[in-house]
C-alpha cells in the first residue's frame, strides 16, 4: 500500500508508516494539479493545513481509503466528497493542546507586563520604564470561553498561578470544572467579571464574531483579550476600535480573519497588542505528536 505525505511530517511519524510495511511517497505542498497526479494510485494522503484535498483530488484517487490531517482543523479537506466515497478522514486534535495553552500563558504574561512593548522601546534606545507599568496575574480572574482540551489545560495553569477561573461552554463539564475550581457562568457575566479572557471555540456559524463591539464593551477597561482559536471568532474592526479607544487594556492574538496578516494592518500599529503568526501548535513536541497520532490512525484504517 502507498501513503502520500504531502506536507512536512515528523520523522517518527514516517517511521510508523514504514514499519507498518507501507510505501511512503513524499512531496512537500504540491499544488492541486500535482497532487492529482501523485494521488492516482495511493491508499492514503497525509496533509497539514495545506495542501487542499479537493473534490478533484479525491475523484482522481480510486484507491484512496483515508485522508490524514496532522493537526486540528479540517478546513482544507472536502469532507463531503470524502463522505460520498466512504473515505475516512482522521486528524490529531489533542496533539497541540499543551502547546497552545503555553502560548496563551506566554501572551498573558507578555501583555500584562508589556514585554514586547518594552523590548521595542529598548531597541529604539528609549528607557520607557514609566510606560511599562504592568499588572500581576496572581489573584486575577481568568475567563475561558470554550472549556475543551485546551481550555482545561489553561485552567490548570491558571489555578497554579492563583487565578480565579470562570468558564463558558454550551456543554459544561462540571466534573472537570471541579478539578480546576472553575465556575460556569453565562458569556456576558464572564466578560464583565474577567481580567483576562481567552477564547477556545471552533469557528462555526454560532461563533462567527462571537466577540463583537457589544461584547467588547462589556469587558473591563483593564482587561486583556487572548485569541489563539480562530481569527473570525473576533470582529477585528471592533477589536481595533476597542484597543484604540481603551475599552480594554490589551490583546494577544495568534489568529486573524485574514492570514497572513497584511503588514500595514491597523493591528500592527498598536502598542497594546501582541501579535504572533498562528504558532499555537508550533512546537517540536506538538508536531511530533500530531504526526505520530495521524500515522497510527492511518495504519489502523489500512490494516482494517
Amino acid at each position: 500500500m502507498k501513503v502520500l505525505v504531502a506536507a512536512p511530517l515528523h520523522e517518527k511519524a514516517i517511521e510508523v508508516l514504514k514499519n507498518a510495511g507501507f510505501e511512503v511517497l513524499y512531496e512537500e505542498y504540491p499544488d492541486e494539479g500535482r497532487l492529482i497526479e501523485l494521488a492516482e494510485d495511493v491508499d492514503a494522503i497525509v496533509v497539514r493545513s495545506k495542501p487542499k484535498v479537493t473534490r478533484k483530488v479525491i475523484e482522481a484517487a480510486p484507491n484512496l481509503k483515508v485522508i490524514g490531517r496532522a493537526g486540528v482543523g479540517l478546513d482544507n479537506i472536502d469532507l463531503e466528497a470524502a463522505k460520498e466515497r466512504e473515505i475516512r478522514v482522521v486528524n490529531s486534535p489533542a496533539a497541540s493542546s499543551r502547546s497552545v495553552a503555553e502560548l496563551v500563558l506566554a501572551m498573558m504574561f507578555n501583555v500584562a507586563r508589556k514585554v514586547s512593548f518594552a523590548d521595542r522601546k529598548m531597541r529604539e534606545g528609549v528607557w520607557a520604564k514609566k510606560q511599562c507599568m504592568g499588572i500581576e496575574l496572581d489573584g486575577k480572574t481568568l475567563g475561558i470561553v470554550g472549556f475543551g482540551r485546551i481550555g482545561y489545560q489553561i485552567a490548570k495553569i491558571a489555578k497554579a498561578l492563583g487565578m480565579k477561573v470562570l468558564l463558558y461552554d454550551p456543554y459544561p463539564n462540571e466534573e472537570r470544572a471541579k478539578e480546576v475550581e472553575g465556575n460556569f457562568v453565562d458569556l456576558e457575566t464572564l466578560l464583565e467579571e474577567s481580567d483576562v479572557v481567552t477564547l477556545h471555540v471552533p469557528l462555526v456559524e454560532q461563533t462567527y464574531h462571537l466577540i463583537n463591539e457589544e461584547r467588547l464593551k462589556l469587558m473591563k477597561n483593564t482587561a486583556i483579550l487572548i485569541n489563539a482559536a480562530r481569527g473570525a471568532v473576533v470582529d477585528t474592526n471592533a477589536l481595533v476600535k476597542a484597543l484604540r479607544e481603551g475599552w480594554i487594556a490589551g490583546a494577544g492574538l495568534d489568529v486573524y480573519e485574514e492570514e497572513p496578516l497584511p503588514k500595514d494592518h491597523p493591528l500592527t500599529k498598536l502598542d497594546n497588542v501582541v501579535l504572533t503568526p498562528h504558532i499555537g501548535a508550533s512546537t517540536v513536541e506538538a508536531q511530533m505528536r500530531a504526526g505520530v497520532q495521524v500515522a497510527e490512525q492511518i495504519v489502523e484504517v489500512l490494516k482494517g
